[in-house]
């Protein structure tokens, strides 16, 4: 009988990270996988991964390297709803001229 092998993590992909996939994500963060660190060794199931934190909106909000059980990240159906930019700019306010 064949062994299940756990779900492969690639470049580019999205996953959603919760207890399941490790402990230390008590609360779950969404990541876009940078590469599979597999130089490192881990215990059998697990793996470290570079990856890009995703804010609610989709942007990258931090880079981080994270040890997690691959068999326990999920899949988004859909990438994080972009949220429209706030123009943060100020308007430029001419107020009377300075005498110096």
């Amino acid at each position: 009988m064949p062994v299940d092998q756990p779900p492969r993590v690639r470049s580019g992909d999205l996953l959603y990270l919760n207890r399941a996939a490790s402990p230390q994500f008590a609360r779950p963060i969404t990541v876009r996988v940078i590469r599979a660190l597999t130089d490192r060794h881990t215990y059998d199931g697990w793996l470290w991964i570079d990856a890009y934190q995703l804010g609610p909106n989709g942007d990258a909000v931090a880079r981080r390297e994270l040890y997690l059980m691959p068999a326990g990240a999920r899949r988004p159906t859909s990438p994080p709803t972009a949220l429209p930019r706030r123009d943060t700019r100020r308007p430029v306010t001419h107020g009377p001229a300075r005498v110096g």
